[in-house]
């Protein structure tokens, strides 16, 4: 029973609160404690210094007081607590915004933006920097011109250099003049700022879109970078004339769209991967998103059996085939950057 007397006359009133009591109190614990974690985790990644300390333990002793009303049983008051615990966050974290007036690092200075007259595509700020180690480098951003109705191939390169379930994508074009052009989500860091993955779910990072040379932007992964070595690999994507043109312009879009109205990287939903199969999924709107896709190290494996890639071998021979040899295993008289790359084009 409930409440009241039992047959001996005596209140009776039950010791442990009832089933739907304890089911409460259990969703309490379940949505409340992780809402506590993100929240510490997202001012630890947008403040620093006296700031950052002083909102964290304002946190901490907001969850004290939740964790003494719970403990009471105070059920409806803790709902009400955290309620308004998470209209002011929401406040909060509504006013950050992105911006693309900042002081940037070097290599993400410029975005790509573009015009295009008749058949003829300018694109702005096209990187082509000469890089000798991943702080010695001469600079270069230049103003390039491509006739978009003679695109002879894309090719897709994946980058890895830690867990092999993560990759870094770019998709290049080749142009009948023998132009390539390749482009890049990545995040834009200030300078001094280094690279969280953790970072990147907590609107640390502004999305840019890149574009540059390839002896620049995969060069720089292939020969380059050593603290990480990263393994890059190239892949050339089964797409007949109009889907080539089609997704060239949506890259140019999307680099004025980001221009226009800049967006935060995110390092689920907003990265590398994510945006190529976003502008692919326009010119192909029944393209699935899977986990995959999400984990852009296993991308290659979709874009194999969606038929995308080269099938006439088994995927592994084609994941062994399709590595960008660099030149600390060629050697100093081995073939140049450029011949290492259009050999792979040939398989």
């Amino acid at each position: 029973m409930a409440g009241g007397k039992n047959g001996f006359g005596l209140n009776f009133r039950p010791s442990q609160p009832g089933r739907r009591h304890l089911l409460m109190r259990t969703i309490q614990l379940l949505l409340i404690l992780p809402f506590l974690v993100l929240l510490i985790l997202a001012v630890h990644y947008q403040f620093a210094g006296a700031a950052r300390i002083a909102l964290q333990l304002l946190i901490f002793g907001a969850a004290v007081a939740l964790a003494r009303l719970w403990w009471a049983n105070n059920v409806w008051t803790v709902w009400l607590a955290a309620a308004a615990l998470v209209f002011v966050a929401s406040v909060w974290w509504g006013t950050i915004r992105p911006s693309n007036d900042r002081d940037w690092q070097p290599d993400v200075e410029f975005g790509v933006t573009s015009e295009i007259s008749g058949n003829i595509a300018t694109l702005h700020h096209v990187r082509d920097f000469d890089w000798r180690t991943t702080s010695d480098f001469t600079p270069r951003w230049e103003e390039k011109r491509y006739n978009i109705d003679e695109i002879t191939s894309v090719d897709l390169f994946t980058s890895v250099w830690g867990s092999p379930a993560i990759a870094h994508v770019l998709v290049g074009f080749g142009f009948k003049d023998g132009q390539h052009v390749v482009f890049s989500a990545e995040t834009r860091k200030d300078k001094g700022q280094v690279y969280s993955t953790i970072g990147g779910f907590f609107r640390l990072y502004t999305l840019v879109l890149l574009a540059a040379e390839e002896r620049d932007i995969i060069r720089l992964r292939s020969d380059v970078r050593d603290n990480p070595p990263e393994t890059v690999r190239f892949f050339a994507l089964n797409l007949g004339p109009e889907r080539r043109k089609e997704l060239f312009l949506e890259y140019l879009a999307l680099g004025n769209q980001l221009a226009r109205e800049p967006e935060f990287y995110n390092t689920l939903t907003t990265n590398c991967t994510t945006v190529v199969w976003r502008l692919a999924r326009k010119i192909e709107p029944g393209l699935p998103l899977t986990w995959r896709v999400l984990l852009s190290g296993y991308f290659p494996q979709y874009l194999y059996d969606h038929g995308a890639i080269r099938t006439d071998v088994p995927f592994d021979q084609v994941m062994k085939e399709a590595i960008v040899p660099s030149s600390r295993e060629v050697g100093p008289d081995g073939p140049t950057f450029a011949q290492r790359l259009r050999a792979l084009e040939r398989n």
